[in-house]
């Protein structure tokens, strides 16, 4: 970037590139490619090949651009992280070294108004990482009291939802909701300020309507799958969660995938046991938290989590809803 556009670091990048450990000759994956920070590092540090994938279209352009700092090293993708082995696979490749993913919205996606993220500038209801699908309008002007009343408890963890959700249903009958900040308003007005904490009290229903409108959790576990299958034995899994509904499915993911089968009871046929082989090796059983300096110099960073692990010689575990019969 020129001019006073800072440079976007991405959090806890050291960590990341020291987890993947990339190689000359190494074919590396960012998955969630957003200003491009970790895919510049990752061919900063060996003489190796990158795939970005990004389902926003200005992640892309951003893409196009680092290329040609790097030619014939970078390649950037429009799709779904979720989709990595197949969008890899429409490009000839089966097989890579190591992936990266740091999940949530990005901090590009946060400082554009017109995207609708965040309730620190007012601009449209929209919260989708992509250009296709629902906005976060269409969910709160049509989705009924009840489901919009779970999406922020669960996806929020929201106490006060079904609070938040009767006033938002309220308020769209006297007009349709469309802006960030009208929405913020209203869940300020039932949910109060947290004592000493100096969270806005609209941040978790708006985390829940981002999460919700782009399946974040969904696409979170298909691409976990999607990295098992693509990597390499010896290929290294970095991920990047910023809040515990993320890191959670993190930590479930590799603790059944590094662990070893479960021995059958002597009253349990053995053909009714499923006898899946560690298909990941964890690099640390505990994740990995952004440093003192680190946590003080990025506010964003103070959250996120980093956990990483080795693939093995094992199969992949069959996809959700591909167990064999």
């Amino acid at each position: 970037m020129t001019g006073n556009t800072p440079i976007h670091i991405p959090v806890l990048l050291d960590e990341v590139i020291a987890a993947l450990a990339p190689r000359d000759g190494g074919l590396y994956v960012d998955g969630t490619f957003g200003a491009g920070g970790y895919s510049r590092a990752l061919l900063r540090s060996a003489s190796c090949r990158v795939i970005g994938i990004d389902r926003d279209p200005a992640a892309i352009e951003r893409g196009r651009a680092l290329a040609q700092e790097f030619p014939g090293r970078l390649e950037v993708i429009e799709g779904r992280f979720g989709d990595m082995d197949r969008l890899l696979a429409d490009h000839g490749v089966t097989s890579v070294d190591g992936v990266a993913l740091d999940v949530g919205v990005s901090s590009p996606q946060i400082d554009e108004p017109e995207r609708g993220f965040s309730f620190r500038f007012d601009g449209p209801l929209d919260m989708r990482m992509g250009r296709d699908g629902p906005t976060a309008a269409d969910v709160v002007n049509t989705v009924d009291e009840a489901e919009l009343a779970d999406i922020i408890y669960h996806l929020g963890e929201e106490r006060m939802a079904r609070r938040v959700a009767r006033a938002i249903v309220a308020a769209r009958r006297e007009a349709p909701i469309e802006r960030t900040a009208r929405l913020a308003e209203i869940i300020r007005s039932v949910v109060p300020k947290g004592k000493g904490d100096g969270i806005d009290p609209a941040t978790r229903s708006f985390q829940a309507l981002r999460i919700h409108v782009n399946d974040e959790l969904g696409e979170l576990r298909r691409g976990l799958s999607a990295a098992e299958s693509l990597l390499a034995p010896g290929g290294r899994l970095a991920v990047v969660s910023f809040h515990s509904l993320e890191d959670r499915e993190v930590k479930a993911f590799l603790r059944e995938r590094s662990s070893p089968p479960s021995s059958p009871s002597r009253h349990t046929p053995v053909t009714a046991v499923a006898a899946h082989h560690p298909s990941f090796r964890l690099l640390s059983r505990k994740p990995v938290d952004p440093s003192e300096a680190e946590a003080r110099n990025n506010p964003r960073a103070r959250s996120a989590r980093l956990r990483a692990a080795e693939r093995t010689e094992a199969p992949a575990f069959p996809a959700p809803g591909k167990e064999a019969a």
